[in-house]
């Protein structure tokens, strides 16, 4: 072979054709699930396609959202967290009680709270890279220790199962305009929550395609072991994802106590399984090392779809638990079957 033949055949091998690349985004199957969706209840329900229920459908993604993109991360890198559904809860509480029992403005509730989520975070990261367990079993008891502690705390303090008001209290109304606001765009309203659910979105996405970091995820979510031996640092990039998903539970637990008022201590309950089936709608794999910010997005506008769809069509909404299912069944199937068509095109 001449030295201009192997320089053809080399870029041959190095251009990928657009079809390859679209079958190898994670996210591919979750925007086909979510067009037809979209299609479905465009016909099923009369009133699906108004400003006012799309805003309404954005922003029940957008609750969901803003877990499911540090979960999608932390499944990217090959773990779970099962304590995520409460700490939101344990968050907002954290902000009411501590503003309210030091009568402090509530912005220092709202900062103390960021500290303790982020330290739970990290002690799910490390307890899951010291003791080697799996993260089934450490966020397990996670999850039953900040629901012992919701409770039992909440009752201790302010001696019934819900915070006391602080809408009277300093700083209230600063921290309901970043937290739990609405914008009118076009006559419409808009919650807030969208644009963080959004910017988290970006931000995710900007790490996994842009950083190095992105890469030590993905490394570690494929095979751990040959991540170290590389020189991943494995144990600070779990971690780090663990507090990722701190972070968002942080958001989350502010808009809920900002738009509230109060918070329920036993709220929370399940909601991790709706993160992770969010995240796995979207093209994340349960063995890790494949998914995609986006994907994440994509799965948990398709929950607020059918969240809100099945209401618009005025639908009895006990099946709406028969439809996630269907759905997440159908989204991984159709996930795998990408995915299998992407290698097959290598």
């Amino acid at each position: 072979m001449s030295a201009t033949e192997a320089t053809v055949t080399d870029e041959r091998i190095l251009q990928t054709s657009p079809l390859r690349k679209l079958l190898g985004r994670p996210e591919l199957g979750s925007v086909v699930g979510a067009i037809a969706v979209f299609v479905f209840f465009a016909f099923a329900a009369d009133s699906f396609l108004r400003a006012s229920s799309i805003s309404t459908v954005l922003y029940a993604s957008s609750t969901i959202g803003i877990m499911a993109v540090p979960v999608a991360l932390l499944m990217i890198g090959g773990e779970f967290d099962l304590s995520a559904g409460v700490m939101v809860t344990s968050s907002a509480l954290v902000s009411s009680m501590f503003s309210y029992q030091m009568t402090a403005n509530v912005w220092v509730g709202v900062g103390v709270s960021l500290l303790v989520t982020l330290a739970v975070g990290a002690f799910n990261g490390f307890m899951l890279t010291r003791t080697k367990l799996p993260s089934f079993i450490i966020t397990l008891g996670t999850f039953l220790m900040l629901t012992g502690m919701n409770l039992g705390f909440t009752k201790l303090i302010d001696g019934t199962v819900s915070t006391k008001t602080i809408a009277d209290m300093e700083g209230f109304p600063s921290a309901r305009d970043v937290f739990a606001s609405t914008l009118t765009i076009g006559g419409v309203g808009f919650k807030i929550t969208i644009l963080w659910w959004l910017a988290l979105v970006a931000v995710a996405s900007w790490i996994l395609l842009r950083t190095r970091a992105g890469n030590w995820i993905f490394a570690v979510g494929g095979n751990q072991d040959a991540a170290r031996a590389v020189g991943v640092p494995v144990t600070k990039t779990k971690i780090g994802l663990y507090m990722g998903v701190a972070f968002g539970a942080w958001i989350a637990g502010q808009h809920l106590l900002f738009s509230y008022d109060v918070v329920q201590s036993g709220e929370g309950v399940g909601n991790e399984l709706i993160y992770i089936i969010a995240a796995v709608i979207g093209g994340c794999l349960i063995t890790g090392g494949y998914g995609s910010a986006v994907g994440s997005a994509v799965g948990a506008f398709i929950f607020g779809m059918t969240s809100k769809g099945i209401v618009f069509a005025e639908w009895n909404p006990d099946w709406f638990k028969f439809f996630l299912g269907a759905m997440l069944l159908l989204a991984t199937l159709l996930n795998a079957w990408v995915r299998k068509r992407a290698e097959a095109t290598k």
